[in-house]
């Protein structure tokens, strides 16, 4: 399914448009439509917003939503801020991978036009000034010149949508190659699956163990690998069983998409994602 990505501050008619494109797109050709955001989800933004963690969830969650539902035929519509330049990148890698078309519809408002519309929201989906404010100073603005922000259509509150450049872009626009970093490569062993599992426990089953007798700031060893897990100085807790369950999946799903000849490596490749994740 071609990816449309939406982009724009808080409150600057996104899902207005996401709806009119929705529409349209049904409207007009044969095609299913399936949009992903922070409504489809289910989020009590306030609360996701002013945690860094829950944010950073937040973006696996749709990013992962969108990775199962994106392929060559319908339409994807991402509804959610999308504000951060590397996780643009990260979509478009996405779409690489997938061998599908995308482009990006960039709602651009004022900080004071999306404060107004904030405020004539129904109360239980408005946000805080203090949340609306501080999204706007992390805003990083799309730019044409970036292969994973074009191609860029940026739209105006007083702007109709340029249906048939979009459905242009999507439909009849080959889509970018994957490169060795995007595209998936066969199993690079019988055994890859069975040592990727039994090493990646290993190391889940090392950490929790460890954690019983450290602190915040010790190095962890873990079983094949020559690099160690630093735990976080200002973590406060331990990783719990659940917490790293779920980073072993996300390590094993990016991992069966990216094997490596070099078994030997998987040990160190892991740990490696766990001191990237937890910091």
């Amino acid at each position: 399914m071609p990816l449309v990505v939406m982009c724009g501050f808080p409150c600057s008619g996104k899902s207005r448009r996401t709806q009119e494109l929705k529409e349209y797109i049904l409207k007009n050709t044969d095609r299913k439509v399936y949009v992903v955001g922070d409504e489809t989800v289910g989020i009590e933004q306030n609360s996701v917003y002013a945690d860094s963690q829950k944010e950073k969830n937040l973006r696996g969650e749709l990013r992962a939503d969108v990775e199962r539902k994106v392929n060559k035929d319908d339409v994807v519509i991402l509804d959610s801020l999308n504000y951060i330049k590397g996780y643009r990148y990260e979509l478009f890698c996405l779409i690489k991978h997938a061998q599908t078309p995308h482009c990006l519809i960039y709602c651009l408002t004022s900080p004071d036009v999306s404060s107004t519309w904030n405020n004539n929201r129904a109360c239980e989906k408005q946000y805080t000034q203090q949340i609306l404010d501080a999204l706007v100073m992390r805003f990083e603005a799309p730019d044409s010149r970036n292969r994973w922000d074009s191609p860029l259509f940026t739209i105006q509150k007083e702007d109709t949508l340029p249906f048939e450049a979009i459905s242009d872009a999507i439909f009849h626009r080959k889509a970018p190659p994957p490169n060795q970093s995007t595209q998936s490569q066969p199993l690079s062993s019988s055994n890859f699956l069975y040592e990727l599992d039994k090493v990646t426990q290993d190391v889940v089953t090392a950490v929790l163990n460890a954690q019983k007798t450290s602190v915040p700031g010790d190095l962890i060893a873990v079983p094949e690998a020559s690099e160690k897990i630093s735990l976080l100085r200002h973590l406060t807790r331990s990783l719990n069983m659940a917490e790293l369950r779920k980073l072993r999946r996300q390590f094993i799903s990016y991992t069966k998409m990216h094997p490596t000849e070099n078994i030997g490596k998987i040990a160190n490749m892991f740990v490696q994602y766990l001191n990237k994740s937890i910091h």
